[in-house]
């Protein structure tokens, strides 16, 4: 009886490769959810940081009002006249008058005057018109002063008029609104308190002094 041949046929490799478990596909796959989770946290974190220091920066500049400053500027003699032994002097002159506005919104101002006196006694008053100063800007006016020692009723400043210079000072008070970003306004008024002093000899201005 004839004999079988047996066939062998090789076997099938065997996979030692490292195979993930079902559980271990989870397992990374939350681990990637957890570090973008981490990624968007911190960026969150970064804008509301990144918010908070612009919102102070606003608060601290934008924001906050400033109260606007009213000033004379340089005096451009024309006139200048006086006689100690009467006593009486006469003034006229060219002079700006400037409203600094440092906001970062317009300063809208009501009409004002800006008064001259002579030892506490009004001798002559220019008008400021009703106006505004733009935001970051200075408003100038322009303006003429005529001033007499008719209006005093005093008549004991020959001494000073004797010394060569005479000395007069000026005041004003303004009151308005800074508009903010077009839905903020703020009450603001500015005063000026000016000293000049006019060199008589050479009718000239010798110093002007404002705060």
């Amino acid at each position: 009886m004839a004999e079988k041949t047996q066939q062998a046929y090789p076997s099938p490799p065997e996979n030692h490769g490292y195979q993930r478990s079902d559980a271990e596909s989870l397992l990374s796959a939350d681990e990637l959810k957890h570090k973008k989770r981490i990624k968007l946290a911190i960026y969150v974190a970064i804008f509301v940081v990144f918010q908070i220091i612009v919102i102070t920066v606003i608060s601290l500049t934008v924001m906050k009002v400033k109260t606007p400053k009213v000033r004379l500027g340089n005096i451009n003699v024309q006139e200048l006249t006086s006689a100690p032994t009467t006593p009486s002097f006469d003034t006229k002159f060219t002079t700006q008058i400037r409203i600094k506005n440092t906001n970062w919104g317009p300063y809208k101002f009501d009409a004002s005057t800006v008064t001259f006196l002579y030892q506490g006694t009004a001798i002559g008053q220019v008008v400021i018109p009703k106006s505004k100063a733009g935001m970051l800007s200075t408003k100038k006016m322009n303006v003429e002063v005529s001033l007499s020692s008719s209006a005093l009723s005093s008549s004991n400043f020959g001494t000073e008029l004797s010394s060569g210079v005479l000395t007069i000072n000026s005041t004003a008070r303004l009151t308005g609104k800074v508009e903010l970003m077009l839905i903020m306004k703020k009450k603001k008024a500015s005063t000026m308190d000016c000293a000049i002093a006019f060199d008589l000899s050479s009718k000239t201005l010798k110093s002007l002094r404002c705060k």
